[in-house]
């Protein structure tokens, strides 16, 4: 059966769990031997930039000793056979230059996503 991620919360318990829950669980589930997608829309086209540095966030006193590092769980999902993508129209609108985006991410054009959607058994949006 095969599964696509979209992620559209961009950060989620990324302070509390130092990583995106659904990122997570996608590569537990893979690692599982089931077959995935994911989609960055919304504000998860962050996702898609390539320099990504959580190192230093600070919160009153209080400082993050275990930054997320999403570049490094896109990695790890990618290498695992998990294909990412990001809507190009939303990487657009929040103003990402096309050189600050990661190599390895395809670009999906919105009117694209009809086609690309019935290729998956089942959608899971975050």
């Amino acid at each position: 059966m095969k599964v696509l991620q979209i992620l559209e919360g961009a950060y989620r318990a990324t302070l509390e769990e130092q990583d995106d829950p659904a990122l997570w669980i996608t590569q537990a589930m893979r690692g599982a031997g089931g077959e995935f997608n994911v989609l960055l829309r919304g504000n998860a086209v962050n996702y898609a930039c390539a320099a990504q540095d959580a190192r230093g966030l600070r919160l009153g006193d209080w400082s993050q000793s275990q930054p997320p590092d999403i570049g490094a769980d896109l990695t790890r999902l990618l290498s695992s056979g998990v294909g990412v993508c990001a809507v190009f129209e939303d990487v657009q609108q929040r103003g990402i230059a096309a050189d600050l985006l990661r190599p390895d991410i395809e670009m999906i054009r919105r009117d694209a996503l009809p086609g690309y959607l019935q290729r998956f058994d089942q959608i899971w949006h975050w």
